[in-house]
């Protein structure tokens, strides 16, 4: 049995428009387990972007926020959801105020929780990276710029930005990726 027939127009272009929406999370959901691919998807697509940029010759201010915008997704992924720095973040996790991080063995170990989660942060690249893509080919958008001053700016901006990263994980004694720690499994 089929749906009733809409009113209005905009309801008719309401009803269509959650239809392809609830396509689309299905989509996104069935996707979900495959990390790997869908990874290498985004790099494919950034490869794209960087040889339309290249080829091109132009463009570079979309590259620059581009840039940007992705340093601050890679930030957001490795940084701790409830940071250890931060009074009012402590014991938020579990609903306890003034918990510090363990700092000995006999302490309750607490897993790292990213502030951004890999699905989010893969969805996000992926829209950013398509978004510059399709900017690359709008004459509006290239600016002239003196692409050489984009490239230091950003080289140091991220130095900075990691070298206090990296001394904040130090500090805290937390490491936001799985390579090297153990993993047991059931034999």
């Amino acid at each position: 049995m089929d749906a009733p027939e809409p009113d209005t127009p905009f309801a008719a272009v309401t009803a269509q428009t959650t239809k392809y929406g609830r396509m689309f999370q299905s989509y996104l959901d069935k996707s979900t387990p495959f990390v790997a691919y869908r990874w290498v998807g985004t790099a494919v697509l950034f490869i794209l972007f960087a040889l339309r940029i290249f080829f091109a010759q132009g463009w570079y201010i979309v590259a620059y926020s581009l840039g940007i915008y992705l340093l601050n997704l890679f930030l957001a992924f490795i940084s701790p959801k409830f940071d250890p720095s931060l009074e009012q973040d402590e014991g938020m996790e579990d609903g306890t105020a003034g918990s510090a991080l363990p700092t000995k063995e006999e302490e309750e170990f607490r897993p790292f929780v990213r502030r951004l989660p890999e699905f989010k942060f893969w969805y996000s690249t992926t829209k950013a990276v398509s978004t510059g893509f399709v900017c690359s080919w709008f004459e509006i958008f290239n600016l002239p710029v003196f692409w050489p001053v984009l490239v230091v700016y950003w080289l140091i901006l991220f130095g900075l930005t990691m070298r206090r990263q990296i001394q904040h994980m130090i500090k805290y004694r937390y490491v936001p990726f799985t390579v090297g720690k153990a993993r047991y499994s059931n034999k």
